[in-house]
């Protein structure tokens, strides 16, 4: 907008008070000023140049200014010129407040294609089509986002039926046959009881859709022990390492703090270090905490398939999942990335991620309170 008002202002108005104070300064000038020179200078040179210029010249300025009419047509004239100067100004500024506000319009204008605006006005006219640009672009990632996430609830409401079958399933059998063999038993209150976590699953997949998309992140802060955070996130992953034959190894040398939000922090390492047991296809994965110029850096690294570029600058947008096939291991809402995205970045952290043939790291920035 800043920019906008310059261009105004060097192209219009400028220009408009110089001529104003010009035309301002003719009248005395030429009624006041030149009569009071004419009568107290000497023009002793003219008469050398020429007698008869000289007294054609003094009769004629005598003539002027000792008749009143003439003052009366040099002053109408003056005033004419004078309006004629602001109309014709503020016909140009108006014509520039008119175009813009066309061009303001056609922003939003599927139909026009480039805004054109008047010669003066060509870097406004360059900014606005960038807007427009962009305002497109916006829009069209905004209409992704929406039938991503459409195709995301058809595919977890179809989802839900297959553990919810399968529960009622074991159970009605469970109920009917009730001299069933301990160990056939067993196995079927297993398998209901894997189907119900599947469920559980799902069900928190939608809530996260949800609350994604009805609030906003608001963050709780307080002094965090982050290296003790990290340990206890790992603890609580003891089932799940044990279950799939994984363990991570922790690296620091120092206690670190920092000043966040301890739950949406354990949110996203928590989500960072379930990606890297599914995906992980070595029995350890490492996690390193290093600090260095007030940010420490949190590295999660597994072995793994690599990433396609294409698709590791999609990583952090929400409802993308790199597995297109959804899997009871790797599905999920494409969700948990994006959001730890931003609860990162609301902690004045960054957070990117790297793909080659043999790691995949997630890597995480983090401004430092102290160091122990």
């Amino acid at each position: 907008m800043k920019n906008k008002e310059n261009t105004l202002i060097h192209k219009t108005l400028f220009p408009f008070l110089l001529k104003i104070t010009i035309w301002l300064l003719l009248f005395p000038l030429f009624f006041v000023l030149v009569p009071f020179l004419i009568r107290h200078s000497d023009f002793q040179w003219l008469y050398d140049f020429s007698p008869k210029i000289y007294e054609g010249a003094i009769h004629l300025f005598i003539f002027c200014f000792q008749h009143s009419s003439v003052k009366i047509y040099g002053l109408f004239f003056w005033l004419f010129g004078l309006i004629f100067l602001v109309y014709r100004t503020f016909k140009k500024i108006f014509s520039y407040v008119s175009a813009i506000s066309s061009a303001s319009q056609n922003l939003l204008k599927k139909e026009v294609d480039y805004i054109k605006l008047p010669p003066e006005l060509e870097d406004l006219q360059a900014k606005l089509n960038h807007l427009k640009r962009e305002a497109e672009k916006n829009e069209q990632k905004a209409l992704e986002s929406e039938q991503k996430k459409n195709d995301l609830i058809v595919y977890l409401a179809h989802d839900l039926k297959t553990p919810l079958t399968s529960m009622i399933g074991y159970l009605s059998l469970l109920d009917e046959i009730k001299d069933m063999p301990k160990k056939q038993r067993e196995k079927y209150i297993s398998v209901a009881l894997n189907k119900s976590y599947r469920l559980e699953e799902l069900i928190n997949e939608l809530f996260d859709i949800a609350r994604f998309n009805s609030a906003t992140i608001v963050l709780e802060k307080e002094e965090i022990n982050l290296t003790l955070m990290l340990e206890q996130i790992i603890d609580d992953f003891y089932p799940i390492l044990t279950e799939n034959n994984k363990e991570i190894k922790l690296k620091y040398t120092k206690k670190i703090l920092i000043e966040g939000d301890p739950d949406k922090l354990a949110r996203v390492f928590g989500n960072l270090i379930k990606n890297a047991i599914s995906y992980s296809k070595d029995r350890f994965i490492k996690m390193n905490v290093e600090a260095s110029n007030q940010l420490v850096t949190i590295t999660i690294c597994n072995k793994g398939k690599k990433i396609p570029p294409e698709k590791l600058k999609k990583l952090f947008e929400k409802f993308y999942r790199v597995d297109e096939a959804r899997t009871s291991k790797t599905g999920g809402s494409g969700l948990g990335l994006a959001i730890a995205k931003e609860i990162v970045e609301l902690h004045g952290g960054t957070i990117e991620a790297t793909s080659d043939e043999v790691y995949t790291k997630f890597i995480v920035h983090l401004p430092i309170k102290h160091i122990k």
